[in-house]
């Protein structure tokens, strides 16, 4: 076995660069999202890149080029041809920039986030002697954010008797998960699991200042900080119908568990002061519970999908469903402001390279997407609030056309989502988001038998 020099050279010098870039973008203001605050924060797409530009169409899609983080089924689809092992790594990231604005004045507030999307890696291990049959074998491992959480928020109110009074809401932390995915395809039928362990934290703060031109009051914190952690499992499952003109319709479908976290709170309330550089000095503690144990009931997620590819895969289109019941949702045992929602997706990609027309020509070989999606958000304050997207993407190879037509490429993957959330008509805050997405997908000989005369 010789591992294959010009595979590894392509891995550090890309990811490498992508790591650089995304590690040195400045960050314009600080992320601030007043709607983190509820349930376990703002959700991170479950898409990767390639399945964003086609606003997050995942479920019944095959992904041969890139791991569908959504439905593990699509793992199947790996295979080990050529005398050589196929192993697949994607690594993704974010910049998405929220404006919120409010209805009833001019005041707006722009924030700008960078995130790493995830980081996953895949490779065949069904045998050629399997894959004669019509077998194939998969499996992957990664690293992903699920949510995040943070915001800082002041608010002014006059009470009777007393000036002022200024309250600061602060919060802070996320969801992550570790996951290990396998999927099968067995002739038609694709069939996939994914497990792994998903653990965050949640930090939240509220501080009260009463503000008095002649009586001085202490200043009042309360604070919670959790951790918490626990095991997930999820399945999903894809099947190729083809037609008579040579087409395929692909279906799909997955179901994430309702699952429960272990979770430790540290809770305190404080009076204390601002010192001189802006940060607080504890004057008094009123009261502090240490480690208290709990649970955190995860909602389950389901949804459908199919998609179409004609005979020579020049054209894909597709549209899903998917549901979360976070009225499950637990927080030690509390309800929260958050409802059951769904979204729909649809969205197509567009590949000019024909099989029968061969071509060395660079744009011939690039990807093109497009997609929207729409739904309720699933946080509830008194009323509904409407998420929905449009998305443009493209994958461009870095590797040439001979490479790719043995199987081997370097893609740099990109999407651009516009989106927002809110009802202009009836709330007095309003979030737009534009997220950019860039990633890069590899697929290439890293080990390659040597035969000799």
């Amino acid at each position: 076995m010789q591992l294959a020099k010009s595979t590894n050279n392509w891995l550090a010098v890309f990811s490498g660069l992508f790591l650089t870039i995304l590690s040195s973008l400045p960050t314009l203001a600080q992320e601030n999202s007043p709607y983190s605050r509820y349930g376990l924060g703002d959700v991170v797409p479950n898409q990767n890149v390639v399945n964003r530009g086609m606003g997050g169409l995942s479920i019944a899609v095959p992904n041969f080029l890139s791991i569908n983080l959504n439905n593990p089924a699509a793992l199947g689809n790996i295979s080990n041809t050529r005398n050589f092992s196929n192993a697949m790594f994607d690594l993704g990231g974010e910049i998405d920039i929220r404006t919120l604005r409010s209805t009833v004045t001019p005041d707006k507030f722009k924030s700008v986030n960078t995130l790493i999307s995830y980081l996953q890696v895949a490779f065949p291990v069904s045998s050629k002697k399997m894959e004669k049959k019509g077998t194939y074998w998969g499996v992957s491992l990664g690293l992903r954010p699920v949510s995040r959480i943070n915001y800082k928020i002041e608010k002014r109110e006059r009470l009777a008797g007393i000036d002022s009074l200024q309250t600061l809401y602060e919060g802070s932390g996320g969801l992550n998960q570790v996951n290990v995915s396998t999927g099968i395809r067995i002739k038609n039928l694709n069939i996939g699991i994914s497990g792994g362990y998903t653990f965050g934290t949640k930090d939240y703060s509220t501080k009260l200042n009463f503000i008095n031109d002649s009586v001085t009051y202490l200043k009042s914190n309360t604070e919670a900080t959790s951790q918490f952690g626990g095991a997930f499992l999820n399945a999903g499952l894809q099947y190729v119908i083809n037609t008579k003109k040579g087409g395929a319709v692909n279906l799909g479908g997955f179901v994430n568990l309702q699952h429960t976290l272990n979770a430790t709170r540290d809770k305190i309330n404080e009076t204390f002061s601002f010192n001189s550089v802006g940060s607080t000095t504890t004057i008094d503690t009123v009261a502090y519970r240490d480690e208290e144990d709990g649970k955190v009931r995860m909602p389950m997620t389901y949804g459908i999908g199919f998609t179409y590819q004609d005979k020579n895969r020049n054209w894909m289109f597709g549209a899903e469903f998917e549901s979360t019941r976070w009225t499950d949702y637990r927080f030690y045992e509390e309800k929260d402001e958050v409802q059951d929602s769904w979204v729909i997706r649809a969205g197509a990609e567009y590949y000019p390279a024909r099989p029968n027309a061969p071509t060395l020509k660079y744009w011939n070989f690039v990807k093109y997407r497009a997609g929207f999606s729409y739904g309720p958000d699933y946080i509830r304050l008194n009323k509904n609030r409407n998420n929905y997207s449009a998305s443009l993407g493209a994958s461009f190879p870095l590797t040439n056309a001979q490479r790719i037509r043995f199987g081997e490429y370097v893609l740099l993957n990109t999407a651009v989502e516009i989106g927002g959330r809110g009802n202009k008509q009836s709330e007095s805050l309003r979030e737009s988001i534009l997220r950019f997405s860039f990633g890069i997908s590899m697929n290439a000989r890293w080990f390659q038998k040597r035969s000799y005369d």
